[in-house]
């Protein structure tokens, strides 16, 4: 039964809403513009928040499901956390149009909400903090997810659940790896800036 619901964690997280919604609003593939990311920020760019709340919202719900169902079905926290690192890796490498997807920051956020709420609100407030100052949603994105393991380890949480944090942090700073480079270059777009 775990084989399942890991399984479907991922092709949960593998439905590619911002592609899907870009698509059908005419515009072509949403990895072709911004940032090449599916995810609600590029979205935002191409589309406007019309299309990119729907999106974010998608986004987090993809990955708050698999591990709150993980979690409600079976006594096992490091489970559901790693339901919730599949989810994000199905976000981020959906099968159905090539493994190129999004960031996975929405996704691990509706994760972390259903099993680590304490430690999210904590990287949610640095994220506000260093959007708010730098207007770089990249940036904000980074610290705030590499925060969240430190936060659940030094709070006591198990540190297999912490483990998985880490893991999911690794793999968001990976898919951020063009955001650093135009971040050190001082090209990346700011919160707000329209996509080229």
């Amino acid at each position: 039964m775990k084989i399942v619901v890991a399984v479907v964690s991922y092709l949960l997280g593998s439905i590619p809403a911002g592609y899907l919604l870009v698509r059908l609003s005419g515009k072509r593939d949403v990895r072709k513009f911004g940032s090449g990311s599916t995810g609600a920020t590029n979205v935002l760019r191409v589309k406007g928040w019309k299309t990119a709340l729907p999106v974010a919202l998608f986004d987090v719900l993809k990955g708050f499901l698999p591990v709150y169902l993980a979690s409600r079905w079976f006594d096992d926290p490091v489970f559901a956390a790693l339901c919730g690192l599949l989810a994000v890796v199905g976000h981020c490498f959906p099968f159905a149009i090539g493994f190129r997807g999004g960031k996975g920051v929405a996704t691990s956020l509706g994760a972390y909400a259903a099993i680590a709420w304490a430690p999210l609100l904590g990287g949610l407030g640095l994220f506000l903090i260093v959007a708010g100052l730098t207007r770089f949603v990249s940036l904000a994105s980074i610290l705030a997810s590499l925060a969240i393991p430190v936060i659940v380890f030094l709070a006591g949480g198990p540190p297999a659940v912490a483990g998985i944090a880490l893991a999911i942090s690794v793999l968001i700073v990976f898919q951020h790896r063009g955001n650093i480079a135009r971040l050190v270059r001082g090209t990346e777009r700011k919160l707000g800036e329209k996509a080229a």
